[in-house]
């Protein structure tokens, strides 16, 4: 089962890091899909930030820098898997 936890708002190819904006809970290890009209992949979370500042968890409304395996598009969603 898959819930959405938020939305890809930016993408830094250099780092391969994706900017969401949380609609839900998300933590270090969840195992999330991101899933959009180029994007279609699983991984787990292995690397959290907000601004700069490593995190092991976050809520509903912040904006947090992921670490992603594959390219992302803005607008892509991201669901975490339970």
């Amino acid at each position: 089962m898959e819930t959405v936890v938020g939305r890809v708002a930016h993408y830094y190819p250099k780092v391969s890091v994706a900017v969401v904006v949380l609609d839900g809970h998300l933590a270090y290890g969840d195992l999330i899909h991101i899933k959009g009209p180029h994007d279609d992949f699983h991984q787990t979370v292995s690397s959290m930030e907000i601004e700069h500042q490593r995190i092991m968890e976050a809520e509903r409304g912040q904006d947090i820098g992921i670490r992603v395996n594959q390219r992302v598009h803005e607008g892509d969603i991201v669901y975490r898997e339970t």
